[in-house]
This record gives structure tokens, sequence and C-alpha cells, in this order.
């Protein structure tokens, strides 16, 4: 329609459409999605990793990739109208400093707690499948459970750097990764996760895949980073998916190969994936991004009552 016929007092077509009111689900719905979808993106991850270290069911790490993709797909779909499937802290807290328009800070608390529960329970629950192939795992292995070298069965609940399947326990192998160098690549994992994450959902991004496969293509990126960077430090890329299954392997007798870890590395997993996701969302925003600041918000949410 030409500009001209248009009534007088009308927008252009191409104008931004005006703000609607709708609400935010309840924070104890959201909570119940974000539990519940860590489980389910740990139980399938952190299950793929037991299954190839344990049994050697999985042959080669782009099958345990592939796993881990699928099952982070998997879950997205299943818990996003509860929460937006945040699934992960890095991403809540990058969503929190990236857009606030759209998720109150006052829920990343709540979100992380959430988070950690639903990936210290998928550790529980697959350690009652597995405990058993677990133990003899360690005696063929000559593994003395929390004792230096056990890392090689940890593994399966928290992660290493360098990484134990591929270069071995010995200290000359561990002083290949220093906890800051473990950080570091943690940290970039993260921010090429979350520079994905923000193009898949842009939606003025017009080559983005929509809604409908956004959360298949997040899997697929995972699966991707993981099969570049898990050979170095099985890339966590998740404070909650590293730190809830290492918290339930301290309690199950790992002990200090758990948490701390051989030389101290458990912060490099949570710090490094907090310091990588706004990075790689704010680089998105500020070199590719094609949602106008001014039309981001074209919905505003108000909280309503659990």
């Amino acid at each position: 329609m030409r500009e001209s016929a248009r009534r007088p007092g009308t927008a252009p077509a191409s104008a931004t459409p005006p703000a609607r009111a709708a609400s935010l689900p309840s924070l104890a719905r959201a909570c119940v999605g974000e539990l519940v979808g860590t489980y389910i993106l740990a139980f399938f991850g952190c299950g793929s990793v037991m299954s190839a270290v344990i049994t050697g069911a999985q042959v080669g790490l782009w099958q345990v990739a592939v796993v881990w993709g699928f099952g982070i797909s998997l879950a997205i779909y299943a818990t996003a109208a509860a929460s937006g499937a945040h699934l992960n802290p890095a991403v809540t807290l990058s969503v929190a400093l990236r857009r606030p328009e759209t998720f109150p800070a006052a829920r990343v608390l709540p979100y992380w707690a959430a988070q950690l529960a639903g990936a210290f329970l998928a550790a529980a629950t697959l350690y009652a499948c597995f405990a058993p192939f677990i133990g003899r795992f360690e005696t063929l292995h000559h593994l003395v459970r929390g004792q230096a070298g056990s890392q090689l069965s940890g593994m399966v609940f928290g992660e290493y750097g360098p990484n134990p399947a591929v270069f071995g326990t010995a200290p000359a192998t561990l002083a290949l990764l220093s906890p800051v160098a473990v950080m570091l690549i943690e940290a970039l994992g993260t921010a090429i996760l979350l520079f994905f994450i923000f193009a898949l959902v842009d939606r003025h991004n017009r080559d983005a895949p929509g809604s409908n496969l956004a959360p298949f293509f997040i899997g697929f990126a995972v699966a991707i980073i993981i099969s570049v960077l898990a050979p170095l430090t099985q890339a966590g890329l998740n404070p909650a998916r590293d730190l809830g299954p290492r918290l339930f392997a301290l309690l199950a007798g790992w002990g200090p190969v758990a948490l701390p870890g051989p030389n101290g590395v458990w912060w490099a997993y949570v710090v490094g994936p907090f310091l990588g996701g706004p990075i790689g969302a704010t680089l998105y925003d500020l070199t590719i991004r094609a949602t106008p600041a001014a039309e981001e918000q074209g919905v505003v949410y108000e909280d309503t009552p659990a």
C-alpha cells in the first residue's frame, strides 16, 4: 500500500506493533521447569559420558556429543513453555544482563538453584543405575575411589582437564593444563554457545530457523563445541551441569578428587562459563544483532503470583 493511501494517523505497515501486556509464568512453575529441564539435560548428557566410559557403549566422541545435543534439544522442547528453558546458569546470567526487559533479575538466583538441583538429581539417578558397573570399572582399572587417579571414574560426574579418558591421570598430564587454562577454554566454549543461542532466538534474524527448530540447532551447537573442546576439558559449558554432579560425587566417595579436584580445578568450570556466556551474548549484540534496541520489547511482561 502506498503511503498516500493510508488513513491519517495510522502507522506504516513496517512499524513495530505496540507493546501488549502478557504475563511470565509464575516463579514456582518456572523453577519446576528449570529443574526438570536441567535434569533431562544432565541425565542424557552425563549418562552418555557414563555409558561411554564405564561400559564402552559409545564409539567415539561424536556419539557422546550427539546424545548431549539431542538431550538438550528435547529438554528445551519439553520445558520452554514453563521457564524459557535456560537450563544453564550461564544462559540465565547472559539473558538477565543482555535482555533485562524480558527476564527479571529477581529470577536469577531461583533459576540457578533449580538448575543445580536438577543436575544433582540426575547424577543421583544415574548412580543408582550404574553403581555396580562403576565399581567393576574401578576394580578392572585398579582405581581407589577418592584417591589420585580416580578421576578416571569420577569424570562421569564432574569434568577434569585434561580429559582423563584421553590423556590419562599422571601428574605430568595434569601439568598440561592449569586451572586458569581450563577456565579460559570453558569461557571460550560458552561464549561460542551463547553467541549461537542469541542468534537463533533473535526474532528479527530473518535467517534464523524459528522457534520450532531453534532448540534442535542449540543442541547441535552444543554437540559441535563438545566435539572440539571435550578432549581438552570435557567441555562442561554449564556451571550447574558440572557442580551438581560434582557435589553428588563428593558425597558418593570421590571426596577431594571430586571437590576441589586435582589442582583445585573445580572453580574453572564455574567461573569460565559465567565469564564466557555474557561475552558471547554481548559480541552477538554488538556485531550481528538484527533487532534494534528500541524494538526489542514487543511484549511487556508482568509477574504473576505463584
